[in-house]
């Protein structure tokens, strides 16, 4: 028999679901630094955008304690329905199970607030009673604390997930350099989002290659002035 897992993510194969990029949920996030948290879940939309990844984006008592979705990965998905639930597990709304039905992909990508209750719980559920397969972005999930993140992630893996990094992500459908037609846009997520790798893309154009500088705006450099010497 045949192992599924032992497939790469690739753009045919995948679905990305988003659970709880809220304001109050972050809050609670000690896992990770929340604005790495924030960077990593927004360029894992960036992704998804550029290889047409089916994803669906779900939110817990937005109005009444958790506040509303991330405006930078909200604005990555134009008119994109929100689906709004009460119970701490996705698996429990109906929209959802539709939405990744609908999809029509076996592998689910998974980012989320908190690892430890909104991921683990909907992970295992999805699995047992969906047969689906969980891919865990631990980068772009985050627990309320380093334990709570670490032993969730433990067990999810104990039953059958899969866990990937954000980055991982996006290489893994990108898979060949020579696939141009989504090359740039893949090095433009890089740049922007990939740290030092994204410092080293834009030395390598800049300064190898001699591209123009990934600015909007223009900057006059006015040459070194040595300073009289007082003595």
């Amino acid at each position: 028999m045949s192992n599924p897992k032992l497939e790469v993510l690739t753009p045919r194969n995948s679905q990305l679901i988003f659970i709880d990029h809220q304001p109050q949920m972050a809050f609670g996030v000690q896992s990770i630094d929340r604005q790495v948290l924030k960077n990593n879940t927004v360029a894992l939309a960036k992704a998804a955008k550029v290889f047409g990844i089916p994803t669906t984006i779900t939110t817990v008592e937005t109005e009444a304690f958790s506040g509303h979705t991330y405006p930078e990965l909200l604005d990555v998905f134009p008119e994109k329905e929100i689906l709004e639930r009460s119970s701490m597990n996705s698996w429990d709304d109906q929209k959802v199970r539709d939405a990744l039905k609908a999809n029509g992909k076996k592998k689910v990508i998974v980012a989320g607030l908190w690892t430890e209750v909104c991921n683990t719980t909907f992970a295992l559920c999805a699995m047992l009673e969906g047969d689906y397969e969980i891919y865990m972005v631990a980068d772009a999930s985050g627990g309320t604390s380093k334990e709570a993140h670490d032993y969730a992630m433990q067990r999810m893996i104990q039953a059958g997930v899969v866990p990937v990094t954000w980055q991982q992500v996006l290489l893994e459908w990108q898979r060949d350099w020579a696939h141009r037609e989504t090359y740039d846009a893949v090095m433009a997520i890089v740049r922007e989002h990939s740290g030092a790798y994204g410092m080293g893309v834009d030395y390598a154009y800049t300064m190898v290659h001699k591209a123009p500088e990934r600015t909007h705006s223009s900057h006059k450099v006015l040459p070194a002035v040595p300073a009289k010497v007082v003595n």
